[in-house]
Order: C-alpha cells, then sequence, then structure tokens
C-alpha cells in the first residue's frame, strides 16, 4: 500500500515527479471486471483472448489507469487532490504479470485557482509506454 504524503501546493514545482509500481495480476483482473461489470472475455478467458489481436489476457486499460489516480491521490500532490480531469491514450496493452509503473509530472500550476496540470504515464516493466496523458487536478 503507497504511503500517503501531502505536498502542499506551495511546494510543487515544473519538474516535480512521483511515480508507483504493481504488478498486475489474475486476482485484479477479475476484480476489477466484477466492480466495473466489463466482462469482456478478452480479459477473462483464455481461449478468446488468444483469438484476439494480442494473443493473451489483457488488463483492462481503465485498471491499468487507475495506479495513475493512486499516485496524484497518495504521492503527488497527494492528500486532499480533487481529480478535474485526465486524458488518456493508451498505446499498449497491458498483460497479466506485468510490473506497471505510473509516472505524474507537473507541467504547469495555476495560482489563482491552485489547479495544476500533470503529465501522466504509465509504463512496464520493459520501459515501454503503455498509458499517456495529462490530467487536471485541484490542490487545496
Amino acid at each position: 500500500m503507497a504511503t500517503l504524503k501531502d505536498v502542499p501546493y506551495d511546494e510543487l514545482t515544473i519538474g516535480s515527479t512521483a511515480k508507483l509500481s504493481k504488478v498486475i495480476t489474475d486476482e485484479d483482473v477479475r476484480r476489477f471486471a466484477e466492480i466495473s461489470m466489463d466482462r469482456n472475455p478478452i480479459h477473462l478467458d483464455e481461449e478468446a483472448a488468444e483469438a484476439s489481436i494480442f494473443g493473451r489476457r489483457v488488463a483492462h486499460g481503465i485498471l491499468a489507469a487507475g495506479l495513475i489516480s493512486a499516485v496524484i491521490g497518495t504521492q503527488l500532490p497527494g492528500k486532499d487532490t480533487i481529480y478535474l480531469g485526465q486524458n488518456l491514450k493508451f498505446t499498449a496493452p497491458v498483460y497479466l504479470g506485468d510490473e506497471i509503473t505510473a509516472q505524474v509530472t507537473v507541467v504547469d500550476k495555476r495560482d489563482d485557482k491552485h489547479i495544476i496540470t500533470l503529465k501522466t504515464e504509465i509504463e512496464n516493466q520493459d520501459g515501454k509506454i503503455v498509458v499517456d496523458g495529462t490530467a487536471t487536478v485541484l490542490k487545496k
């Protein structure tokens, strides 16, 4: 479990960064399928996944993207951060057993409203970017 941090708005600088890693397991995918009600066979059924363009089971893209939320809410900016928006581009599959690392980097600050723009990326254990995007957050 990630340690909860609280980086005050005034201490955030352009280029500030934080990251968090996780290995994606069969249990993660099955639990997410139940919670989200996305039971697409590509995530849950070996035979269906083998017949897909991926050749084996893949994690839900949004399951992987959830790690970005974990970094934002627990590391940078951390406690009391409110998500305002996120855009995502899924650039490669996340397979069961992959270790993914989400990283957020401060790229802009709007001091009058304490709004922060973050570059968001997730890479796998081979250093390949699997999710790319930006997030907009509000920090008290």
